[in-house]
């Protein structure tokens, strides 16, 4: 079982009941080395404040179900969860009140729904796969731009969906998911792509980058779109040959625009497409002690000369997509689950990530999320 932080009276028996153990742990274990200091919400885990997992795996906040039944049983009844609980939020990011959430919906027609479906491919117990160059809906994302620019990415490249930005002073906001998985137990993680960059191969040169994206580039901490958080994926996107090899003197600005050099990262040998290039349980590059975000990478390294494709990408979680039961929609309600309505900034260029999979077999999702202006 996961270790669950109490303080924030987040009840270890009820979020296992309610999610499953499995889907707990592997949660988690994806979050012991995490270096942000902002947690992740986990969707459909129903409570006022919502349950966020954060450094260390440990889970924080309130959880009003799973006393009785589990996130599985509730998505069969298929009953929503009473809003009840959000009443006496004071902060409510981008809407007064509820009734102003609901208000901008429903009369000014606000909300916006992304339906999707993505074709899994093969994947490796315990590896993580990117769904970016996967189709069918959005369509697959093309070949990293190469370096030294790289390319920033936004809701017009080509793998994205498209949105039209809400009209200022209005923000967009996460709010709804209903999403379903051919293979369960499932964690998904919805995230802001910002940037990518095609590192040459069969070369132990160092390469310079100097792209850098334009969301999430804030160095004053507690900002919504400060650099705390934004993570660095080395995603495959031709498979590897069997060499093996590590990623080391690769070079990047940190939190608060200061120069650092990862930590060396071992890769796959043999390498399959569309995994992370990562070890196991590993779904981020691990940045130097103390720092909580990469801001730019600077520079890319392989020890090794190896054949294949391989895109570095900077990203920033946005929230946990658990998929409990097999072919079965879940429920990831951004509302009733947490009244936090997580940011999502003009122009993001969304995708997800299939963590720590839990068997070999890919799986394929599908389903609908929305947002809402306000």
């Amino acid at each position: 079982m996961a270790n669950v932080i109490e303080n924030r009276s987040t009840h270890a028996g009820k979020l296992e009941r309610w999610l499953g153990k499995e889907q707990i742990e592997n949660i988690s274990t994806s979050m012991r080395t995490w270096h942000g200091t902002r947690p992740i919400l986990v969707g459909g885990v129903p409570g006022a404040g919502g349950v966020w997992v954060g450094r260390g795996g440990d889970f924080v906040g309130t959880i009003d179900g799973g006393g009785f039944v589990g996130l599985a049983e509730r998505c069969v009844q298929r009953v929503d969860h009473a809003v009840a609980m959000i009443a006496n939020r004071h902060r409510m990011h981008g809407f007064s009140s509820l009734s102003d959430l609901i208000n901008e919906v429903t009369n000014f027609g606000k909300r916006r729904d992304f339906t999707f479906s993505k074709i899994g491919s093969a994947s490796v117990v315990g590896g993580t796969n990117s769904f970016w160059r996967q189709g069918n809906y959005p369509s697959a994302g093309g070949a990293a731009a190469a370096a030294p620019g790289g390319a920033a990415l936004t809701d017009a490249s080509a793998g994205a969906f498209f949105f039209v930005n809400p009209t200022s002073p209005d923000t967009q906001h996460f709010v709804r998911a209903d999403i379903m998985s051919s293979i369960a137990p499932r964690s998904i993680l919805l995230y802001d792509r910002i940037f990518e960059v095609n590192k040459t191969m069969a070369s132990i040169t160092t390469e310079a980058v100097t792209g850098a994206p334009t969301r999430y580039q804030n160095t004053v901490s507690n900002q919504p779109d400060s650099v705390d958080g934004n993570f660095l994926g080395i995603e495959i996107q031709v498979a590897l040959g069997a060499t093996a090899h590590n990623w080391t003197v690769c070079n990047y600005t940190d939190h608060v625009g200061n120069a650092s050099t990862l930590p060396s990262l071992i890769g796959n040998s043999g390498g399959i497409i569309n995994r992370l290039d990562h070890p196991l349980n590993q779904w981020f590059a691990p940045l130097a002690t103390g720092d909580t975000g990469i801001q730019t990478l600077t520079q890319m390294q392989c020890s090794a000369s190896v054949t294949g494709t391989v895109a570095f990408f900077i990203g920033h979680p946005l929230a946990f997509m658990p998929c409990v039961v097999t072919n079965m929609l879940t429920i990831v309600d951004g509302i009733n689950t947490a009244f936090n309505l997580a940011r999502i900034f003009d122009d993001a260029c969304l995708s997800f990530l299939d963590v720590n999979c839990s068997s070999a077999t890919g799986s394929s999702i599908s389903g609908i999320f929305a947002t809402a202006a306000g």
